[in-house]
């Protein structure tokens, strides 16, 4: 099976442990969100991946070949980050041609016409470019590479709505037409929601959660009510966090709500973000 698989993934910093014994996989066809908050080494998972960065120890396999220092498995993988990996003097349009030239397989066509719908000159200096430009040149390269795998980190870094819009359009629409695995690293979590089929929650370079993203948004709920009825509700519940106002409250309980709820009490039911925060605050517990 086509498969990324990280097992026991462990990257250090001087005393800064970025990963910590992290096991998961990216299965063929699927998209993927990778959540967490600054810090929780989304970055450093995504560059141990690519071989930009050595693990301390475990080990990344790519089809079931190891990755570090794999040229042939490495070169299944397109990532794009925000490091600038080219020189300032070169264009967009000499970026596709290198891409090609290292890939093989570029749809260049399909690249000058993601350029036509985003307003970008392919003959501009890519050190010229805007932040959000920037971020649309590394895109259009990306959806334009026919690689089994691509590892997205904030890709809609800079770039306004409408932009970010059509982005996630093509993205699904490159989907639909060839299939892969995508990896989606972004802080924008509700726009990108509708796009994920799992997500992988990392919190302090840790795995916190890897569930469906259906899985996940059934997994908890809010609570509403007088502050006494809703302390007298969540006693030995998994609370992920709890806000009063006045003297009303909401908690946000993960797992199932009771078939029937006491009537002075009103349940609703949590977006991915919402979610996400809740369960990495400090008192979020472990998943």
């Amino acid at each position: 099976m086509n498969t990324i698989t990280c097992t026991q993934v462990t990257k250090t910093f001087g005393d800064l442990k970025a990963l910590d014994q992290v096991t998961l996989s990216f299965e063929e066809g699927k998209i993927y969100g990778l959540l967490g908050r600054n810090g929780a080494g989304k970055t450093t998972l995504l560059n141990c991946i690519t071989g930009r960065l050595f693990p301390d120890g475990g080990e990344i396999r790519i089809d079931g070949n190891v990755a570090l220092e794999n040229e042939k498995a490495l070169k299944k993988v397109f990532y794009m980050g925000q490091q600038e990996l080219y020189p300032e003097e070169m264009t967009v349009e000499k970026v596709f041609y290198w891409t090609r030239q290292f890939y093989g397989k570029f749809d260049l066509e399909y690249a000058h016409a993601l350029c036509t719908k985003f307003g970008l000159n392919p003959k501009k200096k890519t050190s010229k470019l805007s932040t959000g430009y920037r971020s649309i040149y590394k895109l259009i390269t990306a959806l334009s590479v026919d690689v089994p795998y691509l590892l997205l980190d904030e890709p809609v870094l800079g770039l306004d709505a409408g932009h970010r819009e059509l982005f996630y359009r093509e993205l699904l629409d490159s989907y639909g037409k060839n299939p892969r695995t995508i990896v989606l690293s972004t802080h924008l979590i509700e726009e990108a929601a509708s796009l994920l089929e799992e997500v992988i929650i990392l919190h302090d370079g840790k795995v916190l959660c890897h569930k469906t993203c259906e899985e996940l948004l059934h997994s908890s709920y809010t609570i509403s009510g007088k502050q006494a009825d809703i302390d007298a509700y969540i006693t030995g519940k998994q609370v992920l966090s709890q806000q009063s106002i006045g003297g009303l409250k909401t908690a946000v309980i993960y797992g199932k709500p009771e078939k029937e709820m006491p009537a002075t009490l009103e349940m609703g039911r949590m977006d991915l973000q919402k979610l996400f925060v809740a369960m990495t605050e400090e008192n979020g517990g472990n998943f």
